[in-house]
Formats: structure tokens, C-alpha cells, sequence
């Protein structure tokens, strides 16, 4: 952990904001050149290697510049990875976003945080179980952290203004969205903390809501679904939460109401029954005492290999491996490493050269895919 200087802050981000580059290519790239000034340096050489016409160039200096005054000017600051200040839960999941934006009081991330989750359109009865949910985790001194949509996260939210509330927002944190929840959003950015990987501006796109999802169950111990349909978001931040060793707790609701069959498949599945604040807070009891961090066995694709991968025989055949792997459906990195005979470290290295050359997209949470 380390306090970066505004000029090694600058290089983070204008690595994560270079064209294909996403978190765990940004992973990736850092193990392999130690720095992101020097992965900058690198990315024109290496992006031709893999078979790009055109170098691929980071964004420049100034747009970064630009970036993080708009960031200034709306009251939020910027927090790498390997800062001291970075949410802990967060940096301990495979492809934490490089850099994420605060704007509020960042000291929350110092208390234990529990997700609250559920439909947009939302009961009555499901509304005030999550602010019941709210202010009895409150209490006992976690912080609430929800998405800010409709429904069941404002009822989170505003339930836990008092003790402490994270909001995760899919566009930038001076974007008020969805509109009515303006006077919301002003009071979190006040009393609690809005958080994004999202610059200043950026307005929500659908394919950003995932990756949203994906911070919530990754700021959180445990992430509790209220109510939720059969298809729904609300499911992809369980399956986050999975994925990353949470806990995931799940209110029964009537099998007549659609908006409480993701809930209740939840619970067929394994997940926690919960019906008061006490069920969860006996659940995370033993995981008071700090966070866990990457096992090796988690930690083994960052391992580098002997030797320069990027010109070995072996390679160019991991490399064809992968991409035959490939489809337009994202897959995960686990996946593809599980179908070829070789070391984590090549068959990332592969991905790497196939994004970079354009050939392949990074997803969130670890996913691949041909592009389109």
C-alpha cells in the first residue's frame, strides 16, 4: 500500500481509460511491466506485436488532467488500488477496478458493509423489510451499501443516512440518476459516500450497471436480496457475491409474486434465510475481524513465467488455443485456463494480446469474449 504522487495517479488512470484495457488487462499489464508509466510506454510496441494495424496509444496526459478537475470541481477524489485509503473488501477481489471515485466520506469503508438489494418495483412490505433490514445492521455498526435505483435501494439507503450508507453508481457520482432520486443522492453525497469507476459525466449506459453490481458485492461481507424476479440484476449481484466468497442472504416472499421468485430460488440454492438483521449479523460474526485476502491459488495467473512469453513458439500456440475457446458469449478467465494445457500465467498473457489486438473484449467480473 502506498500514497501515489499526482503524476504516478495520473499514469492509473490513463492506463484504465486506454481502449481495450480493462481491469484485469490492467492487472495484467502491471505484473508484466511493474508500473502503468511503463505499461504506457510499452502499449504501442506491444499492441502492433499482437497483430494491431494501428498502435495502440494510452489517453494523454492532458485528458487525464482534464478528468480528474472535473472530478475536483464536483467535490469527488480519485483512490488507486494501491492506496491506503481503497476500500479493502474491494482491492481483495480479482479485478478490483483500478481506480474509483469518492465523493463523501471515504471513512466509511473502515466499518464492516453489508449489501441491500431488490426490486425496482418494490412492495410495500418488501420496502420496509429493507429498512427495517437498514437500521438494524446500522445499529449494530455496519454500513449499508446499495445501487441508488428504485425500490428497495433508496428504502436502504435512506433507512441508514443516519449510521452510514454507500451508494454505487453505474454513471459518474455527479450524474443524479434515476432523477428522482436527486434530493437522495445530494444527502448521501453529504452524510454518507457515493462511489464509481465511472469519470465525472458519464451518463449510465446498460452495460454498465453489471460492472456496478459488481463493486457492491465486492465493498460488501454479505449482500442480502430482498426481493427480486426470476430475471433480474439483482441475481447477477448474488452470483458477484458468490464469486467473491460473500455471504448471500435472501428474503423469503410469497411464490405467488414474481418479484420474490429470484429471492426464494435464492434460498432453494443455498442461500441464508433471512427474516431480521440479527440472521446476518450471527452469519458474518466470525468475519469481524478483517478481510480475506487473495488465496495463491487465486493469485497464481499474476505469476510470471520464465523467459519473454510474447515470443515463444508456446505462446503463439496458447494464444490459437484461446481463441478457438472463444465465442461471443463472455466466458470466464477460470474457464478458458481449465480447457488448456497451460500455465494461468500464458493463457493470460493470450487474452492480454487478443484485447490489445482488438480481437477479443474484456467484461466485467473476469469475462471474455470475441469481439464482435
Amino acid at each position: 500500500m502506498k500514497t501515489l504522487t499526482h503524476a504516478e495517479r495520473l499514469d492509473w488512470l490513463r492506463l484504465i481509460r486506454t481502449e481495450n484495457v480493462g481491469p484485469v488487462t490492467f492487472a495484467r499489464l502491471l505484473a508484466r511491466f511493474g508500473t502503468p508509466g511503463a505499461a504506457i510506454d510499452a502499449l504501442p510496441q506491444l499492441s502492433t506485436q499482437s497483430g494491431r494495424k494501428l498502435p495502440l496509444k494510452a489517453v494523454s496526459r492532458a485528458e487525464a488532467e482534464a478528468e480528474f478537475e472535473r472530478a475536483n470541481r464536483c467535490g469527488a477524489r480519485p483512490l488507486a488500488l494501491c492506496e491506503p485509503d481503497y476500500p479493502r473488501p474491494l482491492a481483495a477481489i480479482p479485478g478490483a477496478p483500478p481506480i474509483i471515485y469518492v465523493r463523501g466520506h471515504s471513512s466509511l469503508f473502515e466499518k464492516p458493509a453489508v449489501a441491500i438489494i431488490g426490486a425496482r418495483n418494490a412492495s410495500t412490505i418488501g420496502r420496509k423489510m429493507a429498512r427495517n433490514l437498514a437500521e438494524g445492521l446500522g445499529e449494530q455498526g455496519f454500513a449499508i451499501v446499495s445501487g441508488l435505483a428504485r425500490g428497495i435501494d433508496g428504502a436502504a439507503h435512506a433507512a441508514a443516512l443516519k449510521t452510514g450508507t454507500i451508494a454505487v453508481v453505474a454513471g459518474g457520482v455527479d450524474v443524479i440518476y434515476p432523477p428522482e432520486h436527486e434530493e437522495l443522492t445530494i444527502r448521501i453525497a453529504d452524510e454518507g459516500a457515493l462511489v464509481c469507476e465511472q469519470p465525472p459525466g458519464a451518463i449510465p449506459t446498460a452495460r454498465d450497471f453489471p460492472k456496478r453490481n459488481r463493486i457492491i458485492s465486492g465493498l460488501s461481507r454479505g449482500v442480502i436480496v430482498v426481493e427480486a424476479a426470476a430475471r433480474s440484476g439483482t441475481l447477477i449481484t448474488a452470483r458477484f457475491a458468490l464469486e467473491q466468497g460473500r455471504e448471500v442472504f435472501a428474503v423469503p416472499g410469497s411464490p405467488l409474486d414474481p418479484r420474490c421468485q429470484g429471492a426464494n430460488r435464492l434460498i432453494r440454492e443455498g442461500a441464508m434465510l433471512t427474516q431480521s438483521a440479527d440472521d446476518v449479523i450471527d452469519a458474518l460474526a466470525g468475519q469481524l475481524g478483517g478481510v480475506q485476502e487473495m488465496s495463491d491459488e487465486e493469485d497464481d495467473w499474476i505469476t510470471e513465467p520464465k523467459g519473454d512469453p510474447f515470443s515463444t513458439r508456446e505462446t503463439e500456440r496458447v494464444r490459437a488455443s484461446v481463441k478457438e475457446l472463444l465465442g461471443f458469449t463472455p466466458v470466464h478467465r477460470d474457464e478458458i485456463i481449465r480447457d488448456i494445457d497451460a500455465p494461468a500465467a500464458l493463457v493470460f498473457d493470450s487474452l492480454l494480446m487478443l484485447v490489445l489486438a482488438g480481437e477479443a473484449e474484456e467484461h466485467s467480473g473476469g469475462r471474455f469474449s470475441l469481439s464482435p
